[in-house]
């Protein structure tokens, strides 16, 4: 089973709406005109896309942040770009990032919902997760983490009913390897450092990492890549942002091992 994971391309732009400069956007537009736009290059999404569909893995993973403020004119940019790898025969999910979640405005929420939809090929809903599917060999567990949260922090957050549903999921006999999708690392060095971009409440989903009920993490947020994984390569893995850094993972699973390598675009 080969599995292709990338993330935060970050596709960015002005403000949409005057309202913009009376919510957390305005953060998101400053940002991305006077730095995000400088770092991140969409034309590397461009060629993951066709990365992926001439190697054709068994499963290509999103771990969020499509955007840099959940703008609809943002998702639209990056959806033409993900068209092709949508179209296709390979099987594609998404979990959306912080700055896909960024406000509670209507447009915005509704813009989320409508990608989440399209980008995972039609499975499953933004109000369906946590949810489970048998995709390319695996079994995948779809994790939503990101919610709205301060002006100053991009916190996520692991709901105790979402933990719980998770949990009851792990509970069946594994006849693939098991494979969680979602935004936020749940295992990160020096959160407290971090303090402003951590992840709160995923103590139980730990737990279940470390009693093998889960075989892999698969997440993003950070934008460098990092692994935490055991001698199986069963643990965590951030594949870093595929539009700075230009690069994302392939993984390969065969006989209860998980081998990585790092694809740069």
């Amino acid at each position: 089973m080969k599995i292709i994971h990338f993330s935060d391309p970050h596709g960015g732009g002005g403000a949409e709406d005057w309202m913009a400069y009376f919510d957390k956007r305005w953060v998101g537009v400053f940002n991305y005109r006077f730095r995000r736009r400088f770092q991140h290059d969409l034309s590397k999404l461009e060629k993951a896309v066709g990365y992926i569909l001439d190697v054709k893995p068994d499963l290509a993973v999103c771990t969020g942040d499509l955007t840099s403020s959940g703008q609809p004119g943002e998702f639209e940019r990056v959806k033409k770009i993900l068209a092709p790898l949508v179209e296709s025969k390979i099987p594609l999910v998404y979990t959306p990032g912080n700055h896909d979640c960024y406000v509670k405005r209507p447009w915005c929420v509704k813009a989320v919902k409508e990608a989440v939809y399209e980008v995972n090929q039609k499975r499953f809903t933004f109000d369906e997760m946590p949810c489970r599917m048998e995709l390319g060999g695996a079994e995948v567990l779809m994790l939503n983490t990101s919610r709205p949260s301060n002006l100053l922090c991009s916190w996520g957050f692991v709901y105790k009913k979402d933990s719980r549903k998770i949990a009851e999921l792990c509970e069946a006999e594994k006849k693939a390897p098991r494979i969680l999708v979602t935004h936020y690392p749940l295992i990160e060095d020096n959160k407290w450092l971090r303090f402003r971009h951590a992840l709160f409440g995923q103590g139980e989903l730990v737990k279940l990492l470390k009693a093998q009920k889960i075989d892999l993490v698969l997440c993003g947020h950070v934008h460098k890549h990092f692994l935490k994984v055991d001698e199986n390569g069963c643990g965590q893995c951030c594949s870093g942002s595929v539009t700075r850094n230009g690069n994302m993972v392939e993984i390969d699973y065969d006989n209860g091992t998980f081998s990585f390598n790092t694809v740069d675009l």
